[in-house]
């Protein structure tokens, strides 16, 4: 009996899943809220702008729920000094094969930060200095990586560490390409140290003090292969460490492919790259009420970052510039994201925000519908007027968005009925924190074109 005992424990032990590890839904019980360096700075942000960024939300916005601090990709390139090209390429030298620029790795084929962007990873210390400093904030740490191995250390068939003489070259698959960056190749998911490959870079993050991964080139269109495999390695070399860390993966997940994504992240893209433009936040209504039924603790749609403040300072897309968004168009953004209870990152540089940005960021009642509600969906769409709805947790309100999608004002009419309501409520205007109204029928309202309204009901009788 005892030696039974014992390998029941064993089994348990060596099951994949360390002990103490939590669920998604203890990971993520809310869409995570925070910062990404991506709409701002591309792939050429710097530690000083990251410190800047962190200590602005520290003071401002850490008491409104954002807490988490990413450095989106390509923090490993070693661009000239003011380069600001997005997916930056590495080339084949002539003389050898060898990969220029050089990117600064260890021993086993790991990367690390570009010394001259973020000083602090000097001596191989990596993000751990940086890490521990947004830490003493209050605030979480992430990073954006590439699926894949790089080609760098394919080129220097650098060892595996965990495994006996398996090298890159033993579990690289060069027929697996990212289409938009040249920077790494897929790993081939069948040979021996492909798991242990994974194990290791996450074992580095973890040391780094990592608590959140943006992985991307996982999915991209109907042409491009979901990167199942490598998906599910990721999520079991997370599950083998001592802390948790939040998995977000990058873009475009296609619907077919939701109960993977689910079982193995927490959070997902479900689009392409959103930019400030009303024609791409128009597309995104459509995306989003297919996805809005499988949004919940630990499992998050991602419609994408926050474009509004000070974005492309350097690169991504177009010229340095304030979001192209009108205030409403603006205000009809974050209300979506909000009733779809979409994860909030903010794309802008956030020193350089305005009263607006910061009225848009910390609206308590927005950010409750957010956060604290469920069962999220689209009541209708009638000739492009719009209405979603959501519950809040406590039972307390039913949160009614109402949008007008078009370029010019339009009435819109919402019968309780059509929300499955009976009863007399009273509305509550969420963007102004102020009761408006009662209604035991219907609501009635003029929208201004691109705009939209934030209702709370709460029942009276």
């Amino acid at each position: 009996m005892i030696r039974i005992c014992l390998l029941l424990c064993l089994m348990l032990f060596t099951s994949g899943l360390a002990i103490g590890q939590k669920t998604s839904a203890e990971i993520a019980p809310t869409p995570p809220m925070g910062w990404n360096s991506y709409n701002a700075y591309g792939a050429t942000v710097t530690e000083a702008e990251v410190r800047e960024n962190a200590e602005y939300i520290a003071k401002n916005l850490k008491q409104y729920g954002w807490d988490y601090v990413v450095i989106d990709f390509c923090w490993w390139y070693p661009h000239p000094p003011g380069g600001g090209q997005s997916n930056p390429p590495q080339f084949a030298n002539k003389f050898d094969g060898s990969l220029v620029p050089y990117f600064e790795m260890d021993e086993y084929g790991r990367l690390h930060p570009d010394v001259r962007r973020f000083p602090s990873s000097a001596g191989g210390k990596g993000f751990k200095p940086l890490a521990d400093y947004i830490h003493s904030l209050g605030l979480k740490f992430g990073i954006h990586v590439m699926r894949g191995i790089p080609r760098q250390a394919v080129w220097y068939n650098t060892p595996v560490m965990g495994t006996s003489g398996i090298r890159a070259k033993d579990i690289v698959d060069t027929t697996s390409v990212c289409p938009w960056l040249n920077n790494m190749w897929g790993v081939n998911m069948s040979k021996p140290g492909a798991q242990e490959w994974h194990n290791s870079i996450l074992k580095q993050y973890e040391s780094w003090g990592v608590d959140y991964i943006k992985l991307d080139d996982t999915d991209l269109n109907e042409k491009y292969p979901y990167r199942k495999e490598e998906v599910t390695a990721f999520h079991k070399a997370i599950q083998t460490l001592q802390k948790p860390i939040t998995l977000s993966l990058s873009l475009n997940m296609k619907y077919a492919n939701r109960e993977h994504a689910a079982e193995n992240s927490e959070l997902w893209r479900v689009s392409h790259d959103f930019w400030d433009e009303f024609k791409q936040l128009k597309e995104q209504f459509a995306i989003l009420a297919q996805w809005a039924p499988h949004t919940g603790p630990g499992n998050w749609p991602d419609a994408d970052m926050l474009q509004i403040g000070a974005i492309a300072k350097r690169g991504p897309v177009g010229q340095p510039r304030r979001s192209a968004f009108s205030p409403e168009e603006a205000r009809t953004h974050i209300t979506l994201w909000s009733i779809f209870r979409s994860p909030l990152m903010m794309g802008g540089n956030l020193p350089e925000n305005t009263a607006l940005e910061t009225e848009l960021m910390t609206n308590t009642e927005i950010i409750d519908i957010n956060q604290r509600s469920k069962n999220s969906r689209q009541v209708f769409r009638k000739d492009e007027m719009v209405c979603w709805a959501s519950e809040s947790l406590d039972g307390k309100f039913i949160n009614i968005a109402l949008f007008n999608l078009n370029d010019q004002e339009k009435p819109i009419t919402v019968l309780l009925s059509e929300l499955g309501l009976k009863g007399t409520y009273t509305i509550r205007d969420a963007w102004k924190k102020t009761d408006i109204g009662k209604t035991k029928k219907e609501m009635k309202y003029t929208v201004a074109p691109h705009a939209s309204l934030m209702l709370r009901l709460s029942k009276t009788k």
